[in-house]
This record gives structure tokens, sequence and C-alpha cells, in this order.
């Protein structure tokens, strides 16, 4: 009855599935024209072209907000005991999301309030635990389910090991070396973790397709592909003339919208497959 009573109300209620993700989608879009339409360098008194603060605000509200969502979310699924791939998977990468969440404002306070912007931040520590936290979730997804991927699928995860690395490698020898060890050591350490976590979403996608949660481990995969395009773009664009809120940026956005939608997918599907269970067992 409680289950039936859950169900009915989750139906109903205005924060069902359905519109979770026309909300994730309507932010997407909603980044993606406030990056289009605003992201261009004005001329300021002294001659030297900038983007406007209030722009460069609104990309970190963007994000924050687009992080938040997916880290509650996640962790909804994490208390739910129906959910399907298990919850210490949902709680690591919620906490992955909250970290993200937390070090976006610290990074955002220290580069518009304080009007600095340091190779090493605090907020370094929240990204590094990111990264840790995502990819032990996404590794103990995978680690749950058996993979049975046929050679020309083993072949995708290596041509695109292969590319993201190389490109990665690329971008990185392009900028100037650090001579401070803990800067060269986090930029290689976010590197390599940006291919990592590449390599580990396309075997999920490859090993989820088809399956009873098989949309909400697209949604995951194509989370980390888009934190892939945006950290490479990131790395690519620094330099001293660089300047937060650059296009390429809005899929930071898109990365915590996709991890939001992926985890809603999640609960749904697993309430779903709870509802069939019971009525089952009824019959």
């Amino acid at each position: 009855m409680n289950n039936s009573y859950e169900n009915s109300f989750l139906s109903k209620s205005i924060f069902n599935t359905q519109n979770i993700v026309l909300a994730n989608i309507g932010w997407a879009v909603l980044a993606l024209l406030y990056f289009l339409l605003f992201s261009a360098k004005v001329p300021g008194a002294d001659g030297i072209e900038s983007r406007a603060e209030w722009y460069v605000i609104g990309t970190n509200i963007f994000e924050a907000l687009a992080y938040l969502a997916a880290s509650i979310l996640c962790l909804r699924n994490w208390l739910s005991p129906q959910i399907v791939s298990g919850r210490n998977v949902w709680l690591l990468i919620g906490l992955g999301m909250l970290s993200y969440f937390v070090g976006g404002i610290i990074f955002g306070y220290t580069e518009i309030v304080l009007k600095d912007e340091p190779d090493v931040s605090v907020g370094d520590i929240f990204f590094v635990l990111t990264y840790l936290l995502l990819g032990a979730g996404m590794i103990l997804a995978v680690a749950s389910r058996r993979i049975n991927l046929e050679k020309w699928q083993w072949l995708i995860v290596l041509a695109i090991a292969v590319f993201g690395s190389l490109l990665a490698w690329w971008i990185s020898i392009q900028q100037e070396t650090s001579t401070e060890l803990l800067v060269a050591i986090l930029n290689w350490f976010y590197v390599v973790s940006d291919v990592v976590l590449l390599i580990i979403a396309t075997t999920l996608l490859l090993a989820f397709w088809g399956g009873r949660v098989s949309q909400s481990w697209r949604m995951i995969a194509a989370a980390a592909f888009s934190l892939y395009i945006a950290d490479m773009w990131f790395k690519y664009a620094q330099g001293p003339n660089y300047q937060s809120g650059e296009i390429l940026e809005v899929f930071w956005v898109f990365s915590g919208v996709l991890f939001g939608m992926g985890a809603a997918l999640e609960y749904d599907a697993s309430l779903r497959r709870t509802r069939r269970t019971s009525t089952r067992k009824r019959a």
C-alpha cells in the first residue's frame, strides 16, 4: 500500500521524472542561449576588451545550480532502497556533484569578488574530490555489472581512449610548464582524471546499452563527455589573457544537467521495476 501511494503521489507531483527532465533540458537551453548571446567581449575604458561582470556571475549561477540540483537528485537515489544500480554508486556520484558545486562557488568568489586568479586555490581541494568520487562511483557501477563487450565495442573503447589521451597530451604540451610542483601535479591530475572518466564513461555506455536502466547511464556517459570537453577547452584556453565565459564552457553546465537527468531517469526506472515486481507477486 505504501509503495502504491508513493508511486501515485510521485506521478502527480510537480517533481515527477518528466518535469525534472524537462526542467533540466530547459536549464541547459537557457544556459546555451545565455552563453551565445552575451559572451562577446566589449572594450572597457582602458581599451582592453573584456566580458561584463554580470555575465560572468550569470555563468557561475547556471553552473552552480546545475551541479547542486544534480547532487540532490543523486543523493535521492542513494536514499532509495529500490535503486537498481546500487545506492553506494549514487552516494559517490552525488558527493562528487556536491564537491563540484562547492569548488565552483569558491572559484567564482575568488575570481569575481576577490579579483584574483591563483594557479591553486581552496577550490581545487573540492575539484580533486569531485574526480576521485566520480571515478569511484562510475568504477563501482562497472564492477557491479558483468562486462561482456563484443570485440568491436572494445575497439571503440580503445579508440576513444587513444584519441582522448592524445588530445589531452597535445593540449598539455602547448601550455607553459609551471615551475611550482603542486601546480604541475594538479594539472596532470586533472588531465589524467578526465581521460580516465572518458574511458569509464564509454565502457558504461556500451555495457548498459539496451539494459533496464540504459537511458540513465547514457546520460551519465554524456555528462562525462561534456565534462571532458569543457575541461580540455579550459586547459587549452588558459593563458595571460584568459577570461571566464567562453562558449565551450557551457559544457560544464551540460555536464551537471546530464548527471541530474541520469539520476532522475534511474530513480524512475527503479520505481517502475519495483511496481512490476509487486504486481507479479500479487498476481
